[in-house]
């Protein structure tokens, strides 16, 4: 740990003193820090053991770290790429993610991987250092640096899960899935399960291997046949998922995923999605009644005008807004498909 100097230690207590002793608006910066030291200091009547201290400790020095090294990229869509740490160099596994990182690349993305062998390893190849992220797990065998992202500034390591699954998610636009172990299937249950009940903002879910390869078609007949078959979900999620034996194939599904739609969010009761393309009457029309099983109370679709409750108030941006009824995230995916169509020229 960082040695604390007296200056360090001065310029804390006037930090300290002024968030304390200040009067502010309780939605603004100051009073969130303000929450955070008292929550702090709550930790001391909570009577925690020093492995609890610790951990608390850690975790918010990791994402601390972390979102800092991320800041000055945040405005440049990523991909967060999982797969075998084991793939050696001569498996068609490794060039098929050198090639998928290339194309996306060149397409404006960066990668978020892993940062160690195998899959990680060849997606960073393609993509090349400056455009990589490495979220490095400390463990004692298999998650040691590749040689592409070691000693880059973009290589970050964590000591718990938890924290290195929260920034791929927060950090990455799309979610990327080659042949791989438990880790990988941990990774893509985590991904897949946040966007199906929303707690992820919707994205692209790419399940990739080369062709002739077997390994995700066969674990999408098991989904089809035991989990949808057996109604643990609903037929409608497996639209969440997309199976990709084409690198250019899967570079332009995700980059089809933000042709029109850009981002969305909850405001109050109401979701809000922001659009490239300005959306005509009769369109909106068409999908509030294609769409119509989720939205609730029998609303419609409408534009959103009023910029100042929006904390993106790009005015370039279109936007809509309807009451979702929070359940129906497949049917969320289907609505933006239909979006990004909208205005896309005709195919021949």
């Amino acid at each position: 740990m960082k040695s604390r100097t007296k200056k360090d230690l001065t310029r804390f207590r006037e930090d300290l003193r002024e968030l304390l002793e200040g009067g502010f608006d309780e939605h603004t910066e100051d009073a969130v820090f303000s929450e955070m030291l008292y929550n702090v200091a709550q930790l001391r009547d909570e009577k925690l053991d020093m492995a609890e201290i610790r951990l608390i400790n850690t975790a918010f020095k990791e994402l601390r770290y972390a979102l800092k090294v991320f800041k000055p990229f945040r405005d440049i869509p990523k991909a967060a790429v999982f797969g075998s740490a084991r793939t050696p160099r001569s498996h068609p596994d490794f060039r098929f993610a050198e090639e998928f990182g290339r194309k996306l690349s060149r397409r404006g993305w960066m990668i978020i991987t892993g940062g160690a062998s195998g899959i990680m390893e060849a997606a960073m190849v393609g993509a090349g250092a400056q455009k990589s992220f490495g979220l490095n797990i400390m463990l004692p065998f298999e998650q040691s640096a590749n040689p592409i992202i070691r000693g880059n500034e973009k290589l970050i390591f964590f000591k718990y899960f938890f924290t290195r699954k929260l920034m791929f998610l927060k950090e990455s636009q799309a979610t990327v899935l080659f042949p791989g172990g438990f880790g990988t299937f941990d990774e893509g249950f985590e991904s897949f399960t946040l966007v199906q009940t929303g707690k992820a903002r919707p994205r692209p879910l790419v399940l990739m291997d080369p062709p002739g390869s077997r390994f995700w078609s066969t674990f999408m007949d098991f989904v089809r046949t035991e989990i949808e078959g057996g109604k643990f979900i609903s037929p409608r999620d497996l639209h969440l998922l997309k199976h990709c034996q084409s690198a250019g194939e899967a570079v332009d599904h995700i980059l089809g995923f933000y042709d029109n739609y850009v981002s969305s969010r909850f405001l109050k009761d109401h979701f809000l999605i922001r659009l490239r393309r300005p959306i005509k009457d009769k369109d909106l029309e068409k999908l509030a009644r294609k769409h119509a099983s989720m939205i609730a109370d029998g609303g419609g679709m409408r534009r959103f005008t009023d910029l100042a409750m929006d904390d993106d108030p790009d005015p370039a941006l279109e936007r809509i807004w309807f009451k979702f009824d929070r359940t129906s995230y497949s049917q969320l995916r289907l609505l933006i498909d239909d979006l990004n169509e909208l205005g896309r020229p005709a195919r021949t």
